[in-house]
């Protein structure tokens, strides 16, 4: 993330822009730019949603989304995914999918890029974790490692392809090891 502008703007000026590619994010009056996936944080982020709503969505229990702007507390932030259980996800008049998120997903997930500050990302982690957030996962394609992060513990670290990975109590139907996430990555 690179910082473009500091402590000049409000939360609701921030969310008057326009969108951009790479998108924006909003912290604490502080805007930053997100990098620009690369092949293994795409394949990963479309694979692994995909993964997901396989599951999940067909059963109506939660749907991931990808670079979906969440905005809440004093921040606006894009996580590479947003895991949202079904209840949660907000609709408009019509019963559709509303536009804007002004919560914090029930998961959140960042893919690390090399030039990616990793302070940056667990802070916006813990932020969600500190709203209704039940689990943030960074995972780290270089070091081909997981780190999994939930409410008041410590954080868990998978770096063993065989290990089976944390979940959200929501997505016990699902079952992942290291070596399938990162299996991914393999043409």
């Amino acid at each position: 993330m690179v910082q473009i502008q500091s402590k000049d703007i409000t939360l609701a000026d921030f969310l008057a822009l326009p969108e951009r590619k790479p998108a924006l994010e909003y912290v604490d009056g502080n805007i930053f730019e997100k990098v620009m996936p690369k092949g293994k944080h795409s394949t990963l982020q479309t694979e692994l949603s995909f993964t997901l709503n396989f599951v999940l969505k067909q059963k109506k229990i939660a749907w991931a989304f990808t670079e979906l702007r969440c905005s809440f507390g004093n921040r606006s932030i894009v996580p590479d995914i947003a895991v949202f259980t079904w209840e949660r996800i907000p609709c408009d008049e019509n019963g559709e999918i509303a536009d804007n998120f002004y919560l914090a997903p029930s998961w959140t997930i960042e893919i690390l890029s090399p030039e990616q500050s990793r302070t940056k990302v667990i802070k916006n982690i813990l932020y969600c974790l500190n709203d209704k957030t039940e689990m943030g996962w960074l995972i780290d394609p270089q070091e081909q490692s997981i780190f999994v992060y939930q409410p008041q513990r410590s954080p868990e670290i998978f770096d063993e392809w065989d290990s089976v990975l944390l979940l959200p109590s929501f997505a016990k139907e699902i079952k992942l090891t290291l070596g399938e996430i990162f299996g991914w990555l393999i043409k």
